[in-house]
Formats: C-alpha cells, sequence, structure tokens
C-alpha cells in the first residue's frame, strides 16, 4: 500500500523560512519513499486566511521547487467536521464553554505546549439539545482521563495524559470556526494519511489528536516531528516573530540558493552551495537531520545562523 503524506500550512500570512524549511523536509520525506503528497491548506480560520494568502503560499512553495499531487482546503471540509462534532456530541463528550482566554489565563495553569491548561470551569454544563452548533458559544471536548502513548518515528517521546496535562481543547470556536485538533484529524483520515511530518512545536498536540481518532473511530497515522527554526530569543521563528517573507527573499536568494541555506542549517549538507530540492532526493535520511534548534537572523540582506555565544546563551537546543 503506498504511504500517504502530506504538507498542512496555515495561509495565515506569507511563507518564511520556517515554513519553507517544513514544506522541504515534508516533500523530501514523501517524494523519497514515492508516498502520494498532498497539499492542503488549514484555511478554516475566516479572519486570518484569505484566498490570496492561499495563493501567495502556494507560489512560494512551487518557487521552491517543490509539487504535489493534490491540493485540498479545509473550509471545503464544514460538512465533515461538523459530522465529526455530531458523533462526539452523541458519545455525551461535547459541552459549550463561556470563559475567555484571559480567564483562562488567570487560572494559573500551565499546559504542556507552554500556554494554559484549561481548569474544566464549563465541564459540567450540557449542550441545547436543539441548536449547540450555532449557540454562540466554544464548544470544548471532555477528554477522557489516562494516559496516552503515541509514537514518533524520530524518538521523541509523546507520552501525555491530555486531560491532565492539557485540559478539555476547543473544537468549535465561539465564532463558529472550527478549531484546529478536529480539523486536522478529520482531514488527516478523509485524505487517507498514513504518515505526518510536522515541526516540533505540534508535538505537544498528537495525544490530543490521537485521543480524538479512537473516539471517532479514525486511524492513527504514523507521525515524525523534526526540528525548528527559531528566532533570537528562543521562540519558533514564526509570523508573529516578524519573520522575514519570501517575497523579501526572493529579492535577494534564488531558489536553490535558499534551498542549499535550508538543507545546510538542516544538517542535510556540509556547505550552503545552490541546489534544487529534487537534487537532494538522492540519499536523504533522517538520520542526517540535525535535532537541535538553529537560531536565525535576517540582516536584510542574508540569512544567518547564529551561535548560544552570539546569543548569550538564551536558546536552550
Amino acid at each position: 500500500m503506498q504511504d500517504r503524506s502530506r504538507f498542512a500550512p496555515t495561509p495565515s500570512g506569507p511563507a518564511h523560512p520556517g515554513t519553507l524549511l517544513a514544506g522541504l523536509l515534508c516533500w523530501l520525506d514523501a517524494r523519497s519513499r514515492g508516498a502520494h503528497f498532498a497539499l492542503r491548506f488549514e484555511d478554516v480560520d475566516p479572519i486570518r486566511c484569505t484566498p490570496q494568502g492561499t495563493r501567495d503560499m502556494r507560489t512560494a512553495l512551487e518557487w521552491l521547487g517543490l509539487d504535489w499531487d493534490v491540493e485540498s482546503h479545509q473550509s471545503e471540509r464544514r460538512a465533515e467536521h461538523e459530522a465529526a462534532l455530531a458523533r462526539l456530541a452523541g458519545l455525551g463528550l461535547l459541552y459549550p464553554c463561556r470563559c475567555s482566554r484571559s480567564q483562562v489565563r488567570r487560572a494559573g495553569t500551565r499546559a504542556a505546549d507552554g500556554g494554559h491548561r484549561y481548569p474544566g470551569s464549563c465541564r459540567e454544563r450540557p449542550l441545547d439539545p436543539v441548536d449547540w452548533l450555532r449557540c454562540g458559544e466554544a464548544i470544548r471536548l471532555r477528554l477522557p482521563a489516562g494516559r496516552v502513548e503515541p509514537v514518533d518515528e524520530g524518538g521523541l517521546d509523546l507520552g501525555q495524559d491530555p486531560a491532565a496535562d492539557m485540559g478539555d481543547p476547543v473544537l468549535l470556536r465561539a465564532d463558529g470556526a472550527v478549531a484546529y485538533h478536529l480539523a486536522v484529524v478529520v482531514d488527516d483520515a478523509a485524505d487517507g494519511v498514513t504518515r505526518v511530518v510536522r515541526g516540533r512545536d505540534l508535538a505537544t498536540s498528537t495525544a490530543i489528536h490521537v485521543v480524538l481518532q479512537r473516539l471517532l473511530g479514525l486511524n492513527t497515522p504514523v507521525y515524525r516531528h523534526h526540528l525548528l527554526l527559531l528566532e533570537s530569543h528562543g521562540g519558533k521563528l514564526a509570523k508573529l516573530h516578524g519573520a522575514v517573507g519570501w517575497e523579501q527573499l526572493r529579492e535577494h536568494y534564488s531558489p536553490e540558493r535558499l534551498c542549499g541555506f535550508l538543507a545546510c542549517v538542516a544538517g542535510l549538507r556540509p556547505t550552503p552551495a545552490g541546489i534544487a530540492p529534487r537534487e537532494l532526493l538522492d540519499g536523504f535520511d533522517w538520520r542526517r537531520v540535525r535535532t537541535t534548534d538553529p537560531v536565525l537572523h535576517w540582516t536584510g540582506t542574508a540569512l544567518v545562523e547564529r551561535t548560544k555565544s552570539e546569543i548569550g546563551g538564551r536558546v536552550g537546543s
């Protein structure tokens, strides 16, 4: 049976170096295995995601030299998402929540992902039996207690008691948008995904995803979580941290030169000499991919990797 893999970016802003490295590693994994490779736009957030953002993301990935077998959009799967919610509601596992983010933060309990664990304030509230999908409040999953031990192909420890370590997740936002945890699980199953390659920032979500898969009777794919690109203060290099966008990058880099730089910081090549993604396929091996997270700095004309001594030892990996 052919493996099926996917790259699932959120088109909420320009592709940046972290986006492009994640796409490259996911593409290399799929193409080196002869797997079916899908590009799925995680565009269920109607405020942050726009058609222009989707077009820009697609163009950026094509510019780097990546291709895919099929393209899909989370926003087109509303019926499947609502069907999954209805099944969970039928199991008595959903409840409405009126708590604001500030109220959750004030509870003062840290979750495994560094955020704030939901304290369960609304856990015993019942769903409206008639129109709970449009009740105007967030809908949360009442997680069953117990430890879950997902397997990461790279050896990362994903074991967790999601109810205790993360708290009940929102599956449907108060504005009616489907939340990430539900959408990603439903869409992976709909796409027949057998391999999920994604950044380590999503590792703490895996146990919740496995719980949802079991509750919905869905298969669990193989997971592999890879390195992240960090900014100088130790956080993930991302749009919110002012990461340089791909359109600015292409003013100073050819696709091959940027691919070569990304391959070098990922540990796949000893030097950042220009190379096309297809030239990296021969001999691609995850054992060559570094497990520590490099720190990048944009000088205004070039990306450079910074060492711990240059940033005062603030980054621990």
